[in-house]
């Protein structure tokens, strides 16, 4: 019987927010903060554990060199890659993006948009754009992850 393979994003499995860890990654989120690296490996090393016996991928995680130890104290990587897309697909995508608050769906105007504008497919309801993907935060939160991906990147080559 084949192993099934297991996607991983950082705040996305179900019954993420139940959890203690969850729930304070998401009040970060909400702020527009990032999350801290002890609240992320809290969150992720249970979550891999559950899966120790099955191949996984994940996807925005680690971001930090911390996060990357971490895992790496537990686990031994068969493959890493590395995106590199440049800023400008990045805000483009990015400042595009909008999402339904209650249920996490997310629209892009470029490639997904919604068949109303400015309102959610399935409940009419208004979509938002958080701050931090707006064009002028944008490019200072890209800024800032390429500082702090650039000693991940360099641990992984």
């Amino acid at each position: 019987m084949k192993k099934q393979k297991q996607t991983c994003c950082a705040l996305c499995f179900p019954g993420c927010h139940v959890s203690e860890a969850g729930v304070l990654a998401k009040s970060y989120i909400e702020r527009g903060m990032l999350v801290p690296d002890q609240v992320m490996t809290r969150l992720m090393l249970p979550k891999l554990e559950q899966l120790r016996n099955h191949s996984w991928l994940l996807d925005g995680f680690p971001r930090t060199l911390a996060q990357a130890q971490a895992l790496n104290n537990l686990y031994q990587m068969d493959l890493v890659i590395n995106l590199n897309i440049p800023y400008e697909t990045l805000k483009e995508r990015l400042s595009d993006r909008w999402i339904h608050p209650a249920s996490g769906r997310v629209y892009n105007m470029g490639f997904n948009p919604p068949r109303v504008q400015g309102k959610d497919d399935v409940t009419g309801e208004p979509l938002i754009q958080h701050d931090d993907d707006k064009p002028e935060a944008l490019m200072a939160r890209l800024r800032h992850y390429k500082e702090v991906a650039k000693p991940v990147i360099d641990l992984y080559k």
